[in-house]
């Protein structure tokens, strides 16, 4: 139930976005799974490029794997997100699904203009991106705001220049040391009968 409500999902995707299906089509009658723990999809790609739910014994031909953690990451189109994934199989058809996954763009706007009306729906989308624009800022803030603070006010994090200042002091210990160690093999040499 859930492979083909995604198929379906992604095939609404694919035609928002007709490049997609025309850089698919030359995979025609090739499988790629996807293993998002506890679940696992299959895709069959078809001649014009869409994809069609594949039975759980079809023989894949390339294979993701996918921690479940990751997807709000891929979601947000992450590039390092993409790292994390486990994949094996046709490196052609790996590097073209891993290509339409940072650049496929739902385009919200035009689904909603349907219910809405075009002015409408451009205004929800607007105001939503304003909201998730502004929730990215207020993170980032909070995050240095946090680190200020753990670094100024409550010194439970050391700053970097200080960091910086005992790599060196140990850097200068150590050579001292071996300075150090190297005049006593000396006087030792200079003291044997």
């Amino acid at each position: 139930m859930i492979a083909h409500t995604s198929a379906v999902a992604l095939n609404h995707l694919l035609r928002q976005n007709s490049w997609a299906l025309l850089r698919l089509a030359p995979f025609s009658g090739m499988t790629a799974k996807f293993e998002i723990a506890p679940f696992s999809m299959a895709y069959t790609i078809q001649q014009d490029g869409s994809l069609r739910h594949a039975g759980a014994s079809s023989q894949a031909d390339a294979v993701c794997k996918i921690p479940l953690s990751l997807l709000p990451r891929l979601a947000l189109h992450d590039d390092a997100a993409h790292n994390e994934i486990h994949s094996e199989g046709d490196p052609g058809l790996l590097s073209e699904i891993f290509f339409l996954s940072r650049n496929l763009r739902w385009d919200a706007a035009e689904d909603l203009s349907g219910m809405t009306g075009d002015i409408a729906a451009e205004r929800i989308v607007g105001t939503a991106q304003n909201v998730q624009q502004g929730l990215r800022e207020a993170s980032i803030n909070l995050s240095k705001a946090a680190s200020e603070y753990l670094t100024e006010e409550l010194p439970v994090l050391a700053k970097p220049r200080q960091i910086s200042s005992f790599l060196q002091q140990v850097d200068i210990l150590r050579d001292d040391l071996a300075r150090l160690e190297l005049r006593i093999g000396r006087l030792l040499a200079a003291n044997k009968p």
